[in-house]
């Protein structure tokens, strides 16, 4: 899973233009979205969208979308649920 959570900081970074940080500079285990990051509701928007075309995962409700997107380690578990589930 330190793959998945290493790629998903590449992407984050990326989609949501945080030019200003390495991917070691993200802690998977820090609050994500209204963290320290500054990542909001319209950047959840384009996680969503970049998790469902990169993994297949969908993430269609909001109690749902409030745990997944808690910590960085949480939605690589997610994905890897999903992932793993689709494939067994």
């Amino acid at each position: 899973m330190n793959t998945l959570v290493e790629e998903l900081k590449v992407k984050l970074i990326d989609i949501l233009n945080l030019t200003d940080l390495a991917p070691e500079d993200i802690d998977e285990n820090a609050q994500l979205v209204g963290g320290e990051h500054g990542i909001d509701s319209i950047d959840v928007l384009e996680m969503v969208v970049m998790i469902e075309k990169d993994y297949g995962v969908k993430i269609n409700n909001k109690e749902v979308g409030e745990k997944v997107f808690s910590t960085l380690a949480a939605l690589a578990g997610y994905i890897k649920e999903q992932t793993d589930g689709a494939a067994g």
